[in-house]
């Protein structure tokens, strides 16, 4: 019920609210969808060993834009440095307007670790965070767009190395907050 006042709050321009979370990406190929005979083993074979991508972000509940932060590790600092992003995006500066921040997060353990908590209060004069209960992924509204950035810009391809990856990552992000640019004239077209 929360949320639904939070979203309520942001459309009407009051907040911004943002969904956080981290997934990750491989340098070896995700298999979003292929035909395979029932219980057979779906892997491309890839050279070396597969390396991750750590993928910190947030979504702007109202614009759908998508930050992101890339690492090869997902520990605190690198929680921390996504919220040193939303410190440049959305934090207080002059001749900026200041408007409220909801940051929605999951009690994830590089959320509520001792250099987390202390970050997050470093900024709770214009940051807020809504903790989600535990394994409640259906809450998040990141969580469609990590499956869409997985299955639909970084499926079926082998990246040579994580600078390869993490420059297709960027890439895909730009090309999704391309995609869901609201377009104030959408709704006052007219098809005849």
């Amino acid at each position: 019920m929360r949320l639904q006042l939070r979203k309520r709050q942001a459309e009407a321009g009051d907040i911004v609210l943002l969904y956080g979370d981290e997934s990750e990406a491989l340098t070896h190929p995700y298999l979003a969808r292929a035909w395979a005979k029932s219980g057979a083993d779906l892997r491309v074979p890839a050279p070396g060993q597969a390396k991750k991508v750590a993928i910190l972000g947030s979504l702007d509940h109202v614009t759908r834009q998508l930050i992101v932060h890339t690492s090869t590790t997902k520990r605190s600092t690198d929680f921390v440095a996504h919220l040193e992003q939303l410190d440049r995006l959305y934090g207080p500066m002059p001749g900026r307007p200041a408007k409220p921040v909801v940051l929605v997060e999951d009690n994830g353990p590089i959320h509520v670790s001792k250099l987390s908590r202390a970050a997050l209060a470093a900024r709770e004069h214009w940051l807020t965070v809504e903790w989600l209960p535990k394994y409640a992924p259906e809450l998040n509204d990141i969580e469609v767009v990590w499956h869409d950035l997985k299955a639909h810009h970084l499926a079926h391809q082998t990246f040579t190395d994580i600078a390869a990856l993490e420059q297709a990552i960027h890439t895909a992000v730009e090309a999704l907050n391309q995609e869901r640019m609201v377009d104030p004239l959408a709704k006052a077209r007219i098809s005849a």
